[in-house]
C-alpha cells in the first residue's frame, strides 16, 4: 500500500533511504532547463556585444560587464541546481519569513547611507563589492507568498474579507515600498501577476473587477504627479515629437530594429550600441538583438519564451499539490508578463519602463532570481501526475 505522503505528492529527497523512499523520482523537465540555459547564454553573448564599447570607454575594460554577468550566471546556475533538487514544498513553510526579510530589505534601501542611489532612484544595497536589488526579489517573493496563501485558503479565497483582501493588503504594502524607490515597472508586473494568480486561484470575478478601476486610477495619479512619468507617457503617444530629447531612446530602438532587417547586420556589427542607444545591454537588449540578429533573432528569443510559458502551464497542470500548481503558474506568469512588457517597450508598443528581459538582460539580481525561479519550476516538474497534461487549475481533470 502506498504511503499517504506519496499520495499527497511529497518529493523523495535524494538523501533519503529505506523502503518506498528509495523509489526513483521522475526526472525534471528537460525542455525548461534547455530553454533557460539557451536564453541565459544568448544573454551573455548579447551583453558582451552591447556593452563592450561602453565598458571600454567608462572602465577601460571591454569585458567589465561580461565578467560580472558571467559571475552572476554561475551563482544563478548553482541556485538553480540546488532549487531543482529540493522538495519545493519547503518554500511554503519559508514564504512568510522570506516575505518579512524582503520587506526589511526594501526599508533599508530607502535609508540614506545604506541604500545606494543612481540615476534618480534608490534601489540597491551594496554588500562590499556586490550590489543587490531587493525589488527584483519582490517579484518571486510575492509569487511564493501567494502560492502558499492560496493553497492554504482554498475555496475561502471567494470570501471578500477573509480570503480576497488580505493578500491584496500584503502585496500593496510591498508595492508601496517599491514605489518609494521609485520603481513603477516592478509594481505593474507584481500587480498583473497578483491579479492573475488570484483569478486562477478561484477569486470571484466581481471582486477582481472591483479592484481594477482603483488600480488604474492609482496608476494614473502616479503618472500625473510625476513629471518624468508624464513625459514618458507623452513620448509613447508621439515618439517623433522630440526625437533628440525625450524620444531619443525609443527612436534609437526603432532604428536598431529597422536596420537589422530580416537577418541582421551580424553579431557584433551593430552601430546603435556605439553610444546611440542608452541601456543597450539592460532594458533595450532586445533592440540590439533585432539589429545584429534581425527579425530571425528576435523571433527566436520570443519563441523560446513562448515554449517556456507553455511548459510552465503544463507543469502546473500536472503538479500533485495545490501549492505546486499555484507556484508553477505564478513563476510562469511572472516570466511571461515581464518578457512581454520588455518587448513591448523596446518596440514602442508600451511606455518606457525600467524592466529587464528575463535571463537575457544584464543585471545580477534579475538573472539570479530568474534562474532560482526556473530551478523551483524544475522541482515542481519532478512531482507530477503521469498522464495528466491538461487539468483545470483548481485540480479537477479537464474534459
Amino acid at each position: 500500500m502506498a504511503r499517504k505522503g506519496n499520495e499527497a505528492g511529497s518529493l523523495v529527497l535524494p538523501w533519503s533511504f529505506g523502503g518506498e523512499r528509495s523509489i526513483k523520482r521522475p526526472s525534471a523537465d528537460g525542455t525548461v532547463l534547455i530553454v533557460a540555459l539557451v536564453l541565459a547564454l544568448i544573454g551573455l553573448v548579447m551583453v558582451f556585444s552591447a556593452s563592450g564599447v561602453v565598458a571600454g570607454s567608462r572602465f577601460q575594460d571591454p569585458i567589465f560587464f561580461l565578467k560580472r554577468q558571467l559571475a552572476w550566471l554561475m551563482v544563478g546556475l548553482l541556485l538553480l541546481q540546488m532549487a531543482s533538487r529540493l522538495d519545493y514544498t519547503i518554500w511554503r513553510r519559508a514564504a512568510l519569513p522570506i516575505l518579512g526579510v524582503t520587506a526589511l530589505l526594501l526599508v533599508l534601501v530607502l535609508i540614506p547611507g545604506i541604500g545606494t542611489a543612481a540615476k534618480g532612484a534608490r534601489r540597491w544595497l551594496r554588500l562590499g563589492a556586490v550590489s543587490i536589488q531587493p525589488a527584483e526579489m519582490v517579484k518571486l517573493v510575492v509569487v511564493l507568498y501567494l502560492a502558499a496563501y492560496l493553497s492554504k485558503k482554498g475555496e475561502r479565497i471567494k470570501e471578500l474579507a477573509r480570503g480576497y483582501l488580505p493578500p491584496l493588503v500584503v502585496v500593496g504594502v510591498l508595492s508601496a515600498l517599491v514605489l518609494l524607490q521609485p520603481d513603477l515597472g516592478t509594481v505593474v508586473v507584481v500587480g498583473i501577476v497578483t491579479l492573475g494568480l488570484l483569478f486562477l486561484g478561484g477569486a470571484r470575478l466581481a471582486h477582481l473587477f472591483a479592484v481594477v478601476p482603483v488600480l488604474i486610477a492609482a496608476t494614473a495619479v502616479l503618472i500625473w504627479k510625476s513629471p518624468y512619468r508624464w513625459q514618458r507617457l507623452m513620448t509613447f503617444l508621439d515618439p517623433m515629437k522630440d526625437p533628440t530629447g525625450s524620444g531619443f531612446q525609443v527612436n534609437q530602438s526603432f532604428l536598431a530594429f529597422g536596420s537589422g532587417g530580416p537577418f541582421g547586420v551580424g553579431l557584433g556589427e551593430g552601430r546603435q550600441k556605439l553610444f546611440f542607444l542608452p541601456e543597450a545591454h539592460t532594458d533595450f537588449v532586445l533592440a540590439l538583438v533585432g539589429e545584429e540578429l534581425g527579425l530571425i533573432g528576435t523571433s527566436a528569443i520570443m519563441l523560446l519564451f513562448t515554449v517556456l510559458v507553455l511548459k510552465g502551464f503544463q507543469i502546473a497542470g500536472r503538479a500533485r499539490e495545490p501549492f505546486g500548481r499555484h507556484l508553477a503558474l505564478g513563476i510562469t506568469l511572472l516570466m511571461g508578463v515581464q518578457a512581454l512588457i520588455n518587448a513591448g517597450v523596446a518596440t514602442g508598443l508600451l511606455p518606457t519602463k525600467g524592466l529587464t528581459l528575463p535571463l537575457v538582460s544584464y543585471g545580477g539580481s534579475s538573472l539570479v532570481m530568474n534562474l532560482l525561479a526556473v530551478g523551483i519550476l524544475l522541482s515542481i516538474s519532478r512531482d507530477r501526475q503521469p498522464g495528466r497534461s491538461l487539468m483545470r487549475y483548481g485540480g479537477t481533470k479537464a474534459a
